[in-house]
């Protein structure tokens, strides 16, 4: 139960309801409880009428009565336990809301390398699969706890008063049971688990091969993809069967014990009335009904005791990351005015999941509204230099300054907002269009968002489409061409109207003409901008106040584009390659 103290804080939360939810419980039992006697009343009534001890009037009468009286109880018990149902379930329903937002706030903060070391599936799987459970914890197993205890402990009550000897016989095949479901529930949990992992490999399977599709066709792999599938399914079929068979158990193991309870009562009650330690036969009637009553309860406590071992096995791996810290922590209480001025001092930086040097002693001065190209090899470190510029990671030496201050003394937020995007691999959500461009800028109108899409040279694209703006993107942009989701990315960050601008190779996929036409609306654009870009073209940096050429994190030259094409070196080599190859105009 260790793990499941996390979720104390909601008991507090909803305390009044549970609360409620408790007393309409063991009104509910009660009331529940008028129908056994009422029954054996009536039966005796029945037995009393067939041996002429009452008058037909009364007999009418009284069994009148005892059905009206019947019918009321039933009506308010069945009201009640309507009542119960939408307070404890409804709380259960509001923790797992609860629960699954705090979740995802939580996913947002952690950072990039979190996100490397777990993989999607099993991301959605704590999510969705693992609440859910949780949510069993809170609404099922408190509303059948408070049912069993109330039930049980009142019809005991009644019963031991009515016939002791009697009680005693009935009540023991309940034990058994509730011990038999409780390790029939434990062998449905070690298989439930082994199924929901299987599920989770092939939910991470289809997904990536849908992701896929388009590589799968292309190097005709359907029949290798198809084959691993059915290899996967075959295993998860066979564990969905064993769990299927013993599912299978239960209820004829509760029916053959209730049946077992019903034929004690009979014989033993029988017994003791013909021996006349029981006044009626609306006793044996009453106890039939009790056993019937009682097994349900019974048989929940090993049902519930499975519930909280599933909730507490799937709270853990829930705290897991609910505990996990993020590495990006962010010191400043007061938002921050960001101008754009940035200073990389002795940088050095490893990815930790791979301990890859990406820079390493890496230095420059970006003042407010310069612009800085970055050029190099794949693997050069470029990249890793936007990543923390927006603080996605922290360096491991050295210092990054924005306006003169430490980056790590910055409101996180008001750096992240003050920053314009354009990754290299751009990634586009399953909306239209329209609601992707206004993802920089939630409030941006549709003025905004078509002037933002030609500054971006995009605009005539869209246009025809035939639902234009609205046009609903498949998955992850799949709609567009590689070029237009590029250009698209663009749009998203410019009309955000960003202090600082980054642009990782966001031009690669577009054609020179087009290439041109969108630095030179940037050119006017990022004006009084602090705008950094990394590319492996000469073109689309050639313009910029200054270019560094990066190799193996190390700045191996710097300076103005004419500059560097009088020095030599890598940059006048490649800028010669590209020339001769006419990627420049």
């Amino acid at each position: 139960m260790k793990e499941l103290k996390y979720l104390n804080k909601y008991f507090k939360k909803y305390r009044s309801r549970l609360l409620l939810g408790i007393v309409i419980t063991i009104g509910a039992k009660i009331f529940a409880l008028f129908t056994p006697r009422l029954i054996g009343k009536s039966v005796d009534v029945v037995v009393r009428g067939a041996e002429g001890q009452i008058t037909p009037e009364l007999f009418r009468t009284e069994l009148l009565t005892n059905v009206l009286y019947l019918l009321g109880a039933a009506l308010i018990a069945g009201g009640f336990t309507f009542l119960m149902r939408q307070t404890i379930i409804n709380v259960s329903r509001y923790v797992e809301y609860d629960l699954k937002n705090e979740i995802y706030e939580q996913y947002q903060k952690l950072s990039l390398s979190f996100y490397k070391a777990n993989r999607t599936g099993d991301l959605m799987s704590r999510i969705s699969e693992d609440v859910g459970k949780v949510r069993m914890y809170f609404g099922p197993a408190i509303m059948y706890t408070m049912n069993m205890i109330t039930l049980f402990v009142v019809a005991f009550i009644y019963m031991i008063n009515q016939a002791p000897t009697l009680t005693l016989y009935t009540i023991i095949p309940l034990p058994i049971l509730s011990v038999a479901i409780y390790f029939l529930s434990k062998a449905i949990h070690k298989r439930s688990t082994i199924v929901q992992q299987y599920l989770a490999k092939l939910s991470t399977f289809t997904q990536e091969s849908f992701s896929g599709i388009s590589i799968i066709k292309a190097y005709t792999i359907e029949d290798q993809t198809n084959s691993a599938f059915q290899l996967l399914s075959t295993e998860q079929r066979q564990k969905q069967i064993d769990l299927a068979t013993i599912r299978a158990l239960f209820f004829p193991l509760m029916i053959l014990l209730i049946g077992v309870s019903n034929l004690l009562v009979i014989y033993i009650g029988g017994k003791q009335y013909m021996n006349g330690q029981i006044d009626s036969i609306g006793t044996i009637a009453e106890f039939i009904i009790y056993v019937n009553m009682l097994t349900w309860p019974v048989t929940a406590i090993g049902w519930v005791t499975s519930l909280v071992q599933e909730a507490e096995a799937s709270q853990k791996r829930i705290n897991e990351f609910l505990k996990e810290e993020p590495e990006i922590q962010n010191t400043a209480e007061e938002e921050t005015k960001i101008e754009g001025s940035i200073e990389f001092r002795n940088v050095s930086f490893t990815y930790p999941d791979t301990n890859i040097l990406a820079l390493d002693k890496f230095s420059f001065k970006l003042k407010k509204g310069n612009t800085l190209a970055i050029i190099g090899k794949t693997g050069s470190g470029k990249s890793t230099v936007l990543d923390l510029i927006g603080r996605l990671y922290d360096v491991d030496e050295g210092q990054i300054l924005i306006d003169g201050k430490d980056i790590k003394t910055v409101h996180l937020s008001s750096l992240r907002e003050s920053i314009g995007y354009v990754p290299q691999d751009a990634f586009l959500f399953s909306e239209s269009i329209k609601n992707n461009i206004k993802f920089g800028s939630i409030n941006a109108s549709d003025e905004d968002v078509i002037r933002a899409a030609k500054n971006s040279e995009v605009h005539n694209n869209i246009v025809q489409f035939n639902d234009g703006y609205d046009t609903v993107l498949g998955e992850r942009g799949i709609t567009l061409s590689g070029g237009q989701k590029q250009r698209v990315s663009i749009a998203r960050a410019i009309i955000k109207n960003p202090d600082i601008l980054l642009l990782d190779d966001c031009l690669s996929a577009v054609d020179t003409e087009t290439e041109e036409r969108i630095l030179s609306n940037l050119e006017r654009i990022v004006m009084g901008k602090s705008t950094v870009i990394v590319s492996h073209r000469i073109s689309s940096v050639k313009n910029a106040d200054h270019i560094i050429v990066l190799d193996h994190g190390k700045v191996i030259q710097s300076g103005k584009h004419e500059e560097l094409i009088n020095t030599g070196g890598y940059y006048k080599d490649l800028y010669q390659k590209q020339l001769s190859e006419k990627d420049l105009t």
